[in-house]
């Protein structure tokens, strides 16, 4: 399970995937030519994403990726 608080690398550890899933969502987060690494939240307010958007991110991803 993850939170607002998880930190890309471990995202992307834990859930190999989850790059794909975060380019869909309008998040990349190491293909774009400045890697990200910072928390899930930290990287979804550099795109101007509320705190309800990123709640119902970490909702879906929560239900994708028991």
């Amino acid at each position: 399970m993850i939170t607002k608080d998880t930190r890309i690398e471990e995202l992307i550890h834990a859930a190999p995937g989850v790059v794909g899933f975060l380019i869909q969502h309008g998040l990349p987060c190491v293909v774009c030519g400045e890697p990200f690494w910072g928390t899930l939240e930290e990287l979804a307010r550099q795109k101007n994403w509320t705190d309800q958007q990123i709640s119902d991110l970490v909702d879906e991803f929560n239900r994708e990726h028991p």
